[in-house]
């Protein structure tokens, strides 16, 4: 028991030392305290460098941060946390009264920093956007969560744990309540999420069935807006895309379906000789488009796909192992018809008036397009080809039918 118990010791003190070499920051208001984050982050960061081969990066959040950018309002707060040589790691929480929740993480890196990104082909500052894994948190609680919560966009895995944050501090003091995350809390458990100090009186429970209803047939989406997008390197346009854009996905045995709007979306990416990407975030969707440039011909090779639903968790999937809209190098690839494309099991990428050239972009063009199989001349031949088989088929069966009946009437005069 002795052994147990200093062993239990070490192990909480092993916990708190981990903490302590986290990142702890206070922001203030009016001298108050009005926001209060601790936490543990670690980025692993895929980047091209000079010989067209891809490296691989990983680094911590260190202790020794700025919180410049950093603001605290009434129904919209930011953790902005900079360091290193052009880096800022930021996070916006918002709330309805009643709950807050971080709505957006931004991870800005510097390319131009040759002691983190050593031989880097590119240079200047690159940022990617996801939806996190932090909602219905109760006003005048911390979030907490110890377990690790690994988020991917693009080339950027960024993991987060021993997490201790509280947006939107009440009377200048941080909370001792905790809202604890889903992976803090044993499946086995049935208690709230919401810890707090005080003793409550639970309130009678009720057998009252509830009514029945008749859930109510998903509406129709509108055709989803074209939008126009670029990646510039060097203040020259290296990648044109232009599109309209749907996402299909099942989640929890429930199929959803988004548009996604172009206004209010921020555009990022990069160009390289065999490798582009394109990374467009709304407000409530976040793809990456990923192009690999193979014999002279380009073609789609990786889709990543985060999504924000108005009901239910955030949705993310992804596949790097894809083979779509190939066209030659020097040209561009278009596709005016619907289309649609399973990208996993889970998720189904529609496309409207599609148009991308990721590669030899000239003065801000399009090159000439190399046309998808229904846009191209030679679909009109498609209903051709099956009229004339069908019209085959019946010459087949008339003729069947009348070999068939002169067999018959022979048979019956030679009785």
């Amino acid at each position: 028991m002795a052994w147990s118990a200093v062993l239990l010791s070490l192990l909480m003190i092993g916990i708190e030392f981990q903490l302590s070499h986290g990142v702890e920051v206070s922001i203030s208001k009016d001298d108050k305290l009005c926001l209060y984050g601790e936490l543990m982050v670690n980025f692993t960061v895929k980047y091209e460098s000079v010989g067209n081969t891809t490296k691989s990066v990983e680094f911590p959040l260190p202790e020794n941060v700025t919180t410049v950018g950093s603001s605290c309002g009434d129904k919209s707060s930011v953790l902005k946390l900079a360091f290193g040589d052009g880096h800022s790691w930021s996070v916006t929480f918002t709330n309805d009264g009643k709950t807050y929740q971080a709505t957006n993480i931004t991870f800005s890196y510097n390319l131009s920093d040759a002691a983190t990104f050593p031989n880097s082909s590119l240079s200047g500052n690159l940022s990617v956007d996801i939806n996190p894994h932090i909602a219905d948190v109760e006003m005048d609680t911390c979030y907490l969560c110890k377990s690790k919560d690994t988020l991917q966009v693009g080339m950027v895995n960024q993991t987060l744990w021993n997490v201790l944050i509280q947006a939107f501090v009440n009377n200048g003091s941080k909370s001792e309540k905790h809202t604890t995350c889903a992976a803090d809390t044993p499946a086995t458990t049935a208690a709230p999420t919401t810890h707090v100090t005080s003793t409550t009186t639970p309130a009678p429970t009720t057998t009252t069935p509830a009514p029945t209803t008749t859930a109510a047939p998903a509406p129709t989406l509108p055709t989803p807006t074209v939008g126009n997008y670029m990646v510039k390197d060097v203040n020259a346009t290296c990648l044109l895309a232009e599109f309209a854009l749907r996402i299909g996905f099942t989640q929890d045995d429930k199929y959803v379906e988004m548009n996604f709007e172009p206004n209010g979306t921020t555009s990022s990416g990069k160009c390289g000789v065999n490798s582009s990407e394109l990374v467009l975030t709304s407000d409530t969707i976040t793809i990456m488009l990923s192009f690999i440039n193979e014999t002279n011909k380009f073609h789609l090779n990786a889709v990543n796909v985060t999504a924000k639903p108005s009901a239910g968790e955030p949705f993310s999937n992804s596949n790097s192992t894809l083979n779509l809209w190939e066209a030659s190098l020097g040209s561009s690839y278009m596709c005016n018809a619907k289309q649609n494309y399973t990208i996993t099991e889970n998720l189904t990428l529609f496309t409207f008036n599609l148009h991308v050239q990721p590669f030899g972009v000239n003065n801000n063009l399009f090159s000439t397009a190399e046309e998808c199989f229904l846009d191209s001349d030679l679909s009109f031949l498609v209903p051709i080809a099956v009229g004339v088989a069908l019209s085959f088929l019946i010459i087949l069966v008339l003729i069947s039918y009348l070999i068939g009946r002169r067999k018959s009437r022979t048979g019956y005069q030679s009785v």
